[in-house]
């Protein structure tokens, strides 16, 4: 079975689509709430996912939150806001606002080449490969060259033996030219804040992000020793059939895909991505400026998807994530400073989420204005 691991990009023109926000009263946003009960229910109804919960916070709030489905479907045990859930790609940003730290304690230079931190790493006949353009995805680093590796099932117990396994490969592109798409590259930039901090990756994340935030339920999964309050995972086919894949190994792409977290938990990340609790206003929006070289789809700042501006509720930014087990999506409205985040332990199941995900922006603006 192939699961796709990819991040896929919204268009613009599917954030645009937002329908306009709900009227300025409280029993609208009442009704905003039940309809946004029923689009989760209604998804695991149809088949659509076997377990999924979301959630809303503006101004630091959480205004929302509603699961349906299993989280696990053989003991029947039901989504909540604590369950530890695959983040996927949703990974990457997290990453980035690590470097991000550094590079605001001037640690890390942007625009220096890797082997300024990893010395050990090779140079590419292709040129040089600099830390922004890992953070951009136009390092030209390759994705996986297999099925098998995408599927991973072997261990790898630290971030120096998952880059051995990509690091002699030639590039795709000429670094700065392209945009390739790669987990292998957050990667590089894992071993990037441990050689720059002198921590191991899990315990800088702990120290200066999730702790700062106060995210309990969110750290690195460990193949070897499963967490029973984990989300089992599922995987649905094109044609609807569901089935329990087995567990892989993430310990080769933990800074790109290898993170787990929570309803609660990622929704307080978002909100501090925004008030500046972790990085300062000016490298947000540094994180948020579009470099022009993602030629389709949506554009790609550092570390983040850039979705371009909804007519209601202005910018829109966020990442979305697809591995064996698990169907992400976090989206931040800045203007609105309000986050929406959805989680589900069913992969293949993009769509879904995409649309659960855009209909929520609605019922985030609905409940802010009875606030």
């Amino acid at each position: 079975m192939i699961v796709p691991h990819r991040s896929q990009a919204l268009t613009f023109l599917f954030i645009v689509a937002s329908v306009a926000a709900w009227p300025q009263t409280g029993s609208d946003a009442n009704t905003a709430r039940s309809t946004a009960d029923g689009l989760l229910d209604k998804a695991v109804e149809d088949g659509k996912v076997v377990g999924v919960i979301a959630g809303t916070s503006s101004d630091g709030h959480i205004t929302w939150t509603h699961a349906a489905g299993y989280a696990d479907r053989a003991t029947e045990r039901a989504f909540d806001s604590n369950t530890p859930t695959r983040l996927a790609s949703i990974s990457k940003p997290m990453t980035a606002v690590a470097i991000m730290q550094l590079v605001e304690q001037g640690k890390v230079d942007l625009d220096a080449t890797i082997q300024t931190y990893l010395p050990d790493f090779p140079i590419k006949k292709e040129g040089s490969i600099t830390v922004r353009q890992l953070l951009q995805h136009t390092a030209g680093i390759p994705e996986y060259a297999s099925n098998s590796e995408r599927e991973n099932m072997k261990h790898y117990a630290a971030l120096s033996d998952a880059v051995a396994i990509f690091k002699d490969r030639d590039l795709t592109n000429i670094p700065g030219e392209a945009f390739h798409y790669t987990s292998y590259g957050y990667v590089v930039l894992g071993r990037v804040i441990e050689q720059v901090s002198g921590e191991e990756y899990g315990a800088y994340m702990k120290k200066r992000i999730w702790d700062v935030v106060g995210m309990p339920n969110t750290g690195i999964e460990r193949a070897a020793d499963p967490v029973a309050s984990h989300a089992a995972l599922y995987h649905i086919t094109e044609k609807g059939k569901i089935s329990e894949p087995k567990r892989t190994d993430l310990s080769d792409r933990v800074p790109g895909g290898g993170i787990y977290s929570c309803l609660d938990d990622l929704l307080k990340f978002g909100n501090a991505v925004m008030d500046g609790t972790l990085l300062r206003p000016g490298t947000v929006q540094q994180m948020w400026k579009d470099p022009g070289v993602k030629m389709t789809g949506n554009g790609y700042g550092l570390g983040w998807y850039l979705y371009g501006e909804n007519p209601n509720y202005g910018p829109v930014y966020g990442h979305n994530g697809s591995q064996t087990g698990s169907t992400t999506y976090l989206m931040l409205l800045p203007e609105q400073r309000t986050a929406v985040v959805v989680l589900s332990n069913t992969s293949g199941a993009m769509q879904t989420v995409t649309n659960l995900t855009i209909a929520l922006f609605d019922t985030a603006a609905a409940i802010r204005s009875e606030r």
